[in-house]
């Protein structure tokens, strides 16, 4: 949680510092933005991290930050950003521990003893503490309270219950593999030629690498995404904020159309480096599109900076889809060319990969495979959407609608042309 306030709180510092700069207000500065001045003011105040480094950028720009300090201020952003997506780890819940210490398991033999006869209880008078000397005392056996109400089971051989254990597990692992529909996500494993393994590990060393990945953002251009939703325009809700995207797709349902962005934030676990070698395409399923899939809603609302660095374009309907290395430009106008594998990340060297998925002829559900190779190992992971593969569909023949917020206040979708739906697919 510390490390988490204090990336944040660091690229809040920074936009502040750039902010006093200037003599323009919160307001006036999300005006040039296109944003809400609370939306500019929570980012100043480290409460929330922008989803988009575009408008970062252009806010770096209005307030005159040089170079080194726009790349300083995208260094802040992508540790931030992968800080607010690093999950939380949850404390143990223990059982509660009642006051006066730990209260373990009671003997029997415990509950047995009588009480010490000398320990007289303060609430009774004296006289009735002391014994009657007269009259002897009882004999009493002593009670049991914990007794099985059932007879015991035999306890079976230990070499038989491993072995019932291991071939369940073994059938879970193989029910598991063959429901999914596709192998299960490769695990490291040492390369050739670096030693054996060593003993008594138990299981393989997890990759020497995090990552995160968001398929809900306003695009690679800023210039928001389109989406099918099999509802009618009175029953859709107006475009949400950058950072409520998710939230309203889920509640539409709404599937990925032409075009799907993907944002990986990549960053190793320790100060040694990792190599990222290749990015290989998965198409698990592919099929031919519904004509009575939905409609076309564009959530573009005004184009940002351009595309950054680090981007590669997929073709979904290829039949080997491979992800290419594309040019792109730094937010300022800098072109910046193509820039292939390999790459090198570590704990203090995050990288951001921006992949563009285009289908005009399938619904198709697909993820990645990330090459990895550290210190003598090498292995991949899966990239997914939380442990689903992502989900596109070609909006090819569907009817297009946009949120006009201009010649209808306060707002209200309406209809796009053919011509103008295939260009914001592009």
């Amino acid at each position: 949680m510390a490390a988490v306030h204090d990336d944040v709180a660091e690229f809040a510092l920074l936009l502040r510092r750039l902010k006093e700069r200037t003599d323009r207000s919160y307001a006036a500065l999300a005006r040039r933005l296109d944003m809400h001045a609370s939306t500019l003011h929570r980012y100043c105040a480290g409460e929330a991290v922008p989803q988009e480094f575009a408008g970062v950028e252009r806010f770096a720009v209005l307030c005159g930050a040089s170079v080194e300090e726009r790349t300083e201020l995208h260094r802040r952003w992508v540790v931030a950003d992968a800080a607010r997506r690093r999950p939380r780890p949850q404390e143990g819940r223990g059982a509660p521990v009642p006051p006066g210490g730990d209260t373990g398991p009671v003997a029997v033999a415990d509950l047995a003893r009588p009480a010490p006869a000398d320990v007289a209880d303060p609430a009774r008078p004296v006289s009735a503490a002391v014994p009657d000397l007269a009259r002897p005392a009882p004999h009493r056996r002593p009670r049991v309270r914990f007794r099985p109400r059932h007879r015991p089971r035999p306890r079976r051989s230990p070499v038989r219950s491993v072995a019932l254990a291991l071939s369940l597990v073994a059938a879970l692992n193989g029910l598991t593999a063959s429901t999914a529909g596709h192998p299960p996500a490769p695990t490291a494993h040492p390369a050739p030629g670096a030693g054996p393994a060593p003993q008594g590990a138990g299981a393989a060393a997890p990759a020497p690498l995090t990552w995160t990945a968001d398929d809900h953002t306003l695009g690679l251009t800023s210039c928001g995404e389109d989406y099918v939703v099999a509802q009618p325009p009175q029953n859709v809700p107006p475009p949400p904020h950058p950072e409520d995207i998710a939230a309203w797709a889920t509640s539409q349902r709404a599937v990925h159309a032409g075009t799907t962005g993907v944002r990986i934030t990549v960053q190793g676990r320790g100060s040694a480096a990792v190599v990222l070698q290749a990015l290989h395409v998965r198409v698990a399923h592919r099929t031919t599109p519904d004509p009575d899939r939905g409609t076309v809603y564009s959530l573009s609302d005004g184009c940002g900076a351009g595309i950054t660095p680090r981007f590669f374009s997929v073709d979904l309907d290829a039949y080997q889809p491979v992800a290419r290395s594309m040019p792109g430009d730094d937010g300022a106008g800098t072109p910046v060319p193509a820039i292939g594998f390999p790459y090198r990340v570590s704990l203090q060297d995050p990288e951001v990969l921006m992949v563009s998925a285009r289908t005009e002829s399938c619904t198709c559900d697909w993820y990645l495979d990330l090459a990895w190779s550290s210190q003598g190992r090498t292995g991949t992971v899966r990239i997914d959407d939380h442990g689903r593969p992502f989900h596109s569909t070609s909006s090819t023949g569907l009817p297009g609608y946009r949120y006009d917020r201009v010649s209808h206040r306060p707002g209200r979708w309406v209809p796009i042309p053919a011509a103008n739906l295939d260009a914001t697919a592009d």
